[in-house]
């Protein structure tokens, strides 16, 4: 009976904790939101600010659900919900708006500003609604930033945008983009935007990261890279862009997140008589999260090695700087290299 029991509360117990957001050797948890929250409910709204209205940009389509729709519950909450089982779900349906459709878009009140000598992350985990790739023309879901000085009146692309993940009309390639500078043209080469794709395995949820990695003190040498599930496809570098103002709006400069669900518009193209809409055309979101490699892991040595190798873990055989050595072989000549490295890294984790 108990066994039963148990298999039977399994599925339960998987679906609570999934999307708890990973932990990371080396690197701190700075922020996240998990959406957590009965099915229906609206996402924190200490956490995001829920977009309204038409947006009229990019030629979409999508009308966002008024505030008091959201905040009553009413059907208007079917474009941008909880779960109940930890994922937010963005929807679009046909029918009302200005336009024929509605859908949703969160912007975060969250904002950071990459952090200097040390490397970044923020990830999402997402998957897209099973409705066949033939029937989501026209469906654009994006994960992305701005930089926050838009909502000072900075305008587009001066503020600095990173596209860490989008996908057009269901096809299966996700694109990590960079928009900056000024437009038409300029060094990011607008509206294009600079970029690269990646094929996506399928619908289900996947994971999408943004790295900076600011370990260089000089700029050109600092990075901005993107990954699906772990693999790298896509960097962009401080001597790519060739301009340290335009740089520091994308790699030094606070931005914000941002979770939607466009329909139409100039990318995709409209949805056309076989576009379903519904929460097969959704996209999900298991988790939104933002971390930074702790001092350890970015610590360096006064011989001039440190540990910003491309993996999660720190440098574990970083020798003690020779002046170092002179001192404690003075000192205490009998103590080993290793264990002073082991005492150093103790001292300072």
């Amino acid at each position: 009976m108990w066994s039963n029991t148990l298999l039977a509360l399994a599925p339960f117990v998987a679906s609570s904790l999934a999307w708890t957001p990973p932990s990371y050797s080396g690197f701190n948890l700075r922020w996240t939101d998990a959406f957590g929250g009965s099915g229906g409910a609206s996402p924190d709204q200490g956490n995001w600010n829920i977009i309204t209205g038409d947006l009229n940009v990019n030629n979409e389509l999508e009308t966002c659900p008024l505030p008091k729709f959201v905040y009553f519950n009413s059907s208007s909450t079917r474009n941008l919900q909880l779960s109940g089982g930890n994922t937010l779900q963005i929807v679009p349906w046909k029918g009302g708006g200005t336009h024929g459709w509605t859908s949703g878009r969160i912007e975060s009140k969250y904002t950071f500003t990459p952090a200097a000598g040390v490397v970044t992350r923020v990830e999402a985990s997402i998957r897209f609604g099973s409705n066949p790739i033939s029937a989501k023309q026209g469906l654009w879901p994006a994960f992305w930033m701005l930089g926050n000085s838009i909502r000072n009146g900075v305008q587009w692309p001066g503020c600095g945008e990173l596209d860490i993940m989008e996908t057009v009309n269901g096809l299966l390639t996700g694109y990590g983009t960079v928009h900056c500078d000024r437009a038409p043209g300029g060094i990011c080469q607008e509206t294009q935007g600079l970029g690269k794709s990646i094929g996506i395995p399928n619908q289900e949820f996947h994971v999408w990261r943004l790295e900076w990695d600011l370990t260089s003190s000089n700029w050109q040498s600092q990075s901005i890279k993107w990954f699906l599930d772990g693999q790298a496809y896509h960097t962009l570098t401080g001597g790519n862009i060739g301009n340290q103002a335009v740089w520091n709006t994308l790699a030094h400069a606070p931005m914000f997140f941002i979770l939607n669900m466009a329909v139409g518009g100039g990318w995709p193209g409209n949805p056309n008589g076989v576009t379903q809409d519904g929460y097969g055309a959704m996209m999900e979101v298991g988790y939104v999260a933002h971390y930074q490699r702790n001092n350890m892991a970015a610590m360096k040595f006064a011989n001039g090695n440190s540990s910003s190798a491309e993996t999660d873990y720190p440098n574990t055989n970083t020798p003690v700087a020779p002046e170092m050595m002179a001192l404690l072989d003075k000192e205490a000549p009998s103590i080993s290299a290793n264990t002073i490295t082991r005492m150093a890294r103790r001292f300072f984790s």
